[in-house]
Formats: structure tokens, sequence, C-alpha cells
């Protein structure tokens, strides 16, 4: 037996502060109600937006067509559609320390 109505998936709208052209693709934290999150790839042709999907999908482990930019295409203040998890979640994801970096030589 199937069930008649399965239950939504969850999804929210993440506001964005982007960044574009940065030396390296980071999260730089939170302004306000806001994720700053710089990217390496210019405001061009809207190059930008993909590698800031892509790149948030990555941080959320998210596969990348869950992440897509809902308004402000060619704007820094965007707000992304997530699909896949709840507004809580993404921001304690988001909060939480990644993956240990390569070690920096010391001096």
């Amino acid at each position: 037996m199937t069930p008649a109505n399965p239950p939504p998936a969850a999804s929210c709208k993440l506001a964005i502060r982007a960044v574009p052209n940065a030396p390296r693709n980071e999260i730089a934290g939170w302004l306000g109600d806001a994720l700053k999150v710089k990217v390496r790839a210019p405001a061009l042709e809207g190059r930008a937006n993909d590698e800031l999907c892509a790149f948030v999908a990555a941080s959320l482990g998210l596969p990348r067509r869950a992440v897509t930019v809902a308004t402000g295409e060619k704007s820094r203040r965007k707000l992304l559609q997530i699909t896949g998890l709840a507004l809580d979640a993404v921001k304690s994801r988001l909060a939480a320390p990644g993956p240990p970096g390569p070690a920096s030589p010391e001096v």
C-alpha cells in the first residue's frame, strides 16, 4: 500500500550577500539575516550565480540541483531556494566547522 500524500520535502529560502571575483570560494559569515558568500567566478553571464549555488550546495552536503537563485540574479543580494533542508538545518550546517584544510607551514 502506498501513502496517498507523501510528506512534503523540506525547503527554505536563504538570504545571501554575494561577493564575486574573490581569491577563493568561502563563507565569510552572517550579516544580520544574510549569509555573506565569496565566490571566485566573475559576475558575468551567470557564472558567479552558478558557482555560488554549487558552492552552497556542496557546503550543505546537497546535490547541486537542490540550490537555485530565487531572486536577485543580477544583484549581490540574492535569495537562494534550498530544497531538502529546513532553514534551521541550513543555518546549523553552515555554522558547523568544516573539515580541516591543509596544514599551514609554520615560519
